[in-house]
């Protein structure tokens, strides 16, 4: 199913940048919490992370170039923090980072484009 192909690198890709952004971000609320326990546990949601962005870089390089398997994984890294900062980290999304985001974007843009 030429589809999924495409979609299930990206479902997992999204999956493990969830899991990516919540081990290096989620202690910033529990400051008390001590910095040796904080890595142990971030170490254990970075397994799960690469137990599905390993399989998703190697999958979608069947159907993606590498630059274009690291753009999604920017993409969406960019998209999962502005929702876990706003959601979870209580930080608003200011006009600087939308700028910025749009610049990624576009970048982005550029690295599907077919070549100039």
């Amino acid at each position: 199913m030429p589809f999924s192909s495409y979609l299930l690198p990206v479902v997992m890709l999204i999956g493990s940048n969830v899991f990516m952004t919540t081990a290096w971000y989620w202690h910033l609320r529990f400051k008390e919490v001590p910095l040796f326990y904080v890595i142990l546990f971030s170490w254990s949601l970075a397994f799960f992370e690469y137990c599905l962005a390993v399989p998703a870089n190697r999958w979608g390089s069947a159907v993606y170039t590498p630059a274009q398997l690291k753009t999604i994984q920017e993409v969406i890294t960019l998209v999962i923090f502005a929702v876990f900062s706003v959601v979870y980290l209580k930080q608003a999304i200011n006009l600087n980072y939308i700028v910025g985001f749009a610049l990624v974007a576009a970048g982005a843009f550029f690295v599907f484009r077919a070549p100039i």
